[in-house]
């Protein structure tokens, strides 16, 4: 807990989202920002062609896309979403990411 309060702490000033996660080979990197009872707020950076495989979250999931872009599927629907564009995952839909290019989101998830 008080490591979390440090990095909350940390991050009371501006900061660049893009520079909280950076791109590895072959990996998905994320940096949880925020975590509180209500949700999380989670930066992520894919290397391109990596992804996440089918699965479901019991909560409401807003994807903001910093940089690149990305293959989204709810509900077995592809959607592309670019840099600057959101897009949200309903609780309880499956859904899946992988990288078209490298790229980077902001995950924020509302319980």
């Amino acid at each position: 807990m008080a490591e979390n309060m440090t990095q909350i702490s940390d991050l009371t000033k501006a900061f660049s989202l893009r520079d909280m996660a950076a791109f590895q080979d072959h990996s998905v990197v994320s940096r949880e920002i925020v975590r509180k009872p209500a949700g999380t707020i989670t930066v992520f950076a894919f290397d391109q062609g990596e992804g996440l495989s089918e699965h479901t979250a019991p909560f409401d999931a807003v994807v903001y896309l910093l940089e690149g872009e990305a293959q989204i599927s709810i509900d077995r629907k592809p959607h592309l979403v670019k840099e600057g564009e959101m897009i949200i995952m309903p609780a309880n839909k499956p859904h899946a990411l992988k990288a078209v290019t490298k790229f980077k989101m902001l995950l924020v998830m509302i319980k």
